[in-house]
């Protein structure tokens, strides 16, 4: 039995105060005329993080290094393309501020789509997008609460009022402004203060932080409290 492999991309960002996911509209079958994520087949001697970052570029015009991308899961269930028994290793890329996407070769458009409103699309995303996407949306949201991945949704230089907003569209729910800037200023290492000011967010000049240097938040920011 042939097996063939594919790569798909959970490309989130922040517009509007709002989460957004990248769907292209397929412009050849399987699935012609319906929203996808994007992706396509893993190329001879590519591979896998190769193949994510030339989805990627196809589709931002980004550059891997101008991103957060991680692997985020393997789908392999029989039936899942009807092309065939098609493997397709899932990705999630996360950044701030992405340009107007470019549609790919297969796709005849492409858009940025609130994450609300692509899932509540639920089976009119073609293959099993909707699981993909499912799990890239939680895989965000589980790891902002342990992890400084917040900041990739920020420029390199952030307010703390800046990076709540990134958290509030990230999981939806507005943020005490004080308790939030208490947490994310007292946790070790997860911010590093410039010495800068800034009032682009208007009122009294804030200050500039950076993403600090741990790779794990303590004590880490639930989305419970």
């Amino acid at each position: 039995m042939e097996i063939s492999v594919t790569v798909d991309l959970v490309i989130l960002t922040i517009r509007d105060q709002l989460l957004h996911v990248l769907l292209v509209r397929r412009g050849i079958p399987p699935y012609r005329g319906r929203w996808a994520l994007p992706g396509g087949f893993l190329e001879e001697r590519e591979d896998l993080s190769a193949a994510a970052a030339r989805e990627l570029e196809e589709e931002t015009g980004l550059a891997l290094g101008d991103v957060h991308l991680e692997q985020l899961r393997t789908y392999g269930a029989p039936g899942r393309d009807p092309r065939g028994r098609v493997v397709t290793v899932a990705h999630l890329a996360l950044a701030p501020d992405l340009p107007a996407p470019i549609a790919g070769s297969d796709a005849a458009h492409a858009e940025w789509v609130p994450v609300d409103v692509a899932l509540a699309r639920g089976d009119r995303l073609a293959f099993d997008h909707l699981a993909i996407l499912t799990d890239g949306v939680e895989r965000a949201r589980s790891k902002l609460e342990y992890t400084p991945l917040g900041t990739a949704f920020c420029p390199e230089e952030f307010t703390v009022g800046e990076l709540r907003r990134v958290y509030e569209a990230v999981w939806g729910r507005e943020l005490d402004p004080r308790n939030f800037h208490r947490k994310v200023t007292g946790s070790s290492g997860f911010l590093a203060d410039t010495g800068e000011r800034t009032n682009r967010d208007g009122g009294r000049p804030a200050r500039l932080y950076r993403r600090g240097t741990v790779e794990v938040l303590h004590p880490p920011l639930l989305r419970g409290d």
